[in-house]
């Protein structure tokens, strides 16, 4: 009979949610919604790595159809014709200027995973062409871009969903109701972690410019750099001047999650230790970070990611413990453990459908229930699980890790805005230099 009860409570909190947003438009007033009765045109852009997890995820999910491609690596388009072909889906143009996508009229939205430097430019432009937008985390390169997407989105009104697929987890929202409502007293204090066994990236050489890429183009609003070999497709995550790094690329994922169960905003103080210990290569962040963020009103995340040493903590790659002052619980993609103060289980909930941890696609069932929530904000006007303005706090809690990390000191923040207190140099970093002519316009 207790297991009978998780799973009616866990319908319940996801479809109280969804039915939540229904009800907000009578029925009646359903033919006057853009888009209720249509079908969602979806063009996805960024095809390597978690583009290939959109195309599986938005092909389940009902009214929609992914009719365009684009990507600046002419190779894999063959590839992702037929993951669409086998998820039953008609084939897609292929585009590999995301400009000349965004003028077609006939194409609603775009799902963006592309490189992290691409992410908020092609998000600003993709709304004001008049698309909606599901953008992979992190949502900005820089804090400032965070900043600028929230004003976009306000000023276009278009759905904008960022890629935190954990916030339409049942299990992860039936945890935050049990918070919310007292199952271990007080919360007060969150640990992430992150472990995985990434190999060394070696010495990059300067070489031409495979036959195959679109370099000009891959590059966007970064300022142009000479090809190297040791950076394209995956690599970018571990040079400044397109990514952000391990407490970005992973890290975010479960600090936003523990931002969420505490019920915490912007942070008061962040503190970064690590370095690159386990290879000597050209990686330029952290493959060990400890990084912590204290709150107002006496809350704490910690997040501990090493990336070359797969030790697992509590018997999971990755996840998440929650503390109160009458228990804890421990948290992932799969799974919600809540124990009391002396260590008994209490309660234990197994999600439905199994979603991957530490490869580079992490193709899950988490996916479905994001681009379904997605798919119903813009028919239904279903309110977004991860909004912007609350991806924008989760995702600064990594930029300022690592200007913290960076800098060697402690960074102090304005709780109502996030943005750094008396430091001119960490100021600095709010945000980056573009290449002329492709700096975003709000």
């Amino acid at each position: 009979m207790a297991g009978q009860n998780k799973i009616t409570r866990r319908k319940f909190v996801k479809n109280s949610i969804i039915g939540a947003a229904a009800l907000s438009f009578p029925a009646a007033s359903y033919a006057r919604i853009p888009g209720a009765n249509e079908r969602v045109n979806l063009a996805v852009a960024g095809l390597n790595s978690r583009g290939q997890a959109h195309i599986v995820a938005a092909a389940a999910v009902k009214n929609t159809a992914i009719t365009a491609f684009c990507d600046v690596d002419s190779r894999v388009f063959e590839k992702c014709q037929e993951i669409l072909s086998k998820q039953g889906g008609a084939s897609a143009r292929t585009f590999v200027d995301v400009r000349k996508l965004l003028e077609s009229k006939d194409i609603d939205a775009i799902s963006i995973a592309t490189p992290d430097h691409w992410h908020a430019p092609m998000a600003i432009m993709a709304m004001q062409a008049g698309k909606h937008v599901y953008l992979e985390k992190p949502c900005s390169h820089n804090p400032q871009e965070g900043e600028w997407l929230i004003e976009a989105q306000r000023r276009t009104g278009k759905v904008l969903l960022v890629g935190n697929q954990q916030r339409s987890a049942p299990t992860s929202m039936e945890a935050v109701q049990d918070i919310r409502e007292g199952i271990i007293g007080q919360a007060y204090y969150a640990k992430a972690w992150y472990s995985n066994t990434r190999g060394s990236i070696g010495r990059g050489s300067k070489t031409p410019v495979p036959a195959w890429l679109d370099w000009e183009l891959w590059q966007g609003p970064a300022p142009r750099r000479e090809y190297k070999d040791n950076w394209v497709h995956y690599h970018w995550h571990w040079f400044w001047h397109w990514g952000t790094g391990e407490i970005s690329n992973n890290g975010l994922h479960e600090m936003d999650i523990c931002r969420w169960a505490l019920g915490a905003g912007f942070p008061v103080k962040t503190t970064s230790a690590g370095g690159r210990y386990h290879f000597q290569d050209d990686w330029e962040f952290y493959d060990t970070q400890n990084a912590s963020f204290e709150f107002e009103g006496g809350k704490m995340i910690n997040w501990e990611g090493r990336s070359c040493n797969g030790f697992h903590q509590h018997g999971r790659d990755r996840g998440a413990a929650i503390h109160g002052t009458e228990g804890a619980i421990l948290l992932d993609r799969n799974s919600y453990v809540a124990y009391d103060k002396a260590g008994k289980l209490i309660k234990q909930v197994n999600e439905r459908s199994y979603s991957a941890t530490t490869d580079t696609v992490g193709i899950g069932g988490l996916d479905v229930y994001h681009f379904e929530n997605f798919i119903n904000g813009i028919r239904l006007g279903e309110k977004p699980h991860s909004p912007i303005e609350e991806a924008h706090k989760s995702t600064l809690l990594c930029h300022l890790g690592n200007i913290a990390q960076k800098l060697g000191r402690s960074l102090h923040t304005d709780p109502q805005n996030g943005r750094i207190l008396n430091d001119e140099e960490a100021m600095a970093m709010w945000r980056r230099e573009y290449e002329s002519g492709w700096e975003p316009k709000i």
